[in-house]
């Protein structure tokens, strides 16, 4: 049935077919989060459970988080520091877009970075005096 399949597509399809295989890893991350973007979806496979604890402790380590976006829940009592400390992370932000950050929080203030990254913004924001969660 393979082969029927690839019999029926169209010459644009295979073209696109032929520009995919082409791509490296790494631009076919970034495609896939194009498309996500573009069209609202996931490509996330969704994992069906079999019955017993088992099944789920041994998928536990594949669903292992690699990235995280640290979210400013709250700006706390000492807006000041918590500025000062979403500066330094994000040195592209100005005195007042920092400001704005803290005071629409929750918002994100790093997205996408690894563990190491984002336990460190925790930590900074928190000693800050603000309020933070990791997703």
């Amino acid at each position: 049935m393979a082969d029927d399949t690839n019999k029926s597509v169209s010459a644009n399809l295979e073209k696109i077919i032929e520009s995919i295989e082409k791509l490296s890893v790494l631009e076919l991350a970034d495609l896939v989060k194009a498309l996500e973007d573009r069209f609202g979806v996931t490509a996330a496979p969704v994992a069906v459970a079999a019955a017993g604890a088992v099944p789920a402790a041994a998928s536990e380590p594949v669903e292992e988080k690699t990235t995280f976006n640290v979210v400013l829940t709250s700006g706390g009592a000492n807006k000041i520091a918590v500025i000062k400390a979403v500066r330094e992370l994000v040195q592209t932000l100005g005195l007042k877009e920092a400001k704005d950050l803290v005071d629409g929080a929750p918002k994100p203030v790093l997205e996408g970075v690894n563990k190491a990254t984002s336990e460190e913004a925790k930590q900074k924001l928190i000693a800050a005096g603000g309020t933070v969660e990791l997703q």
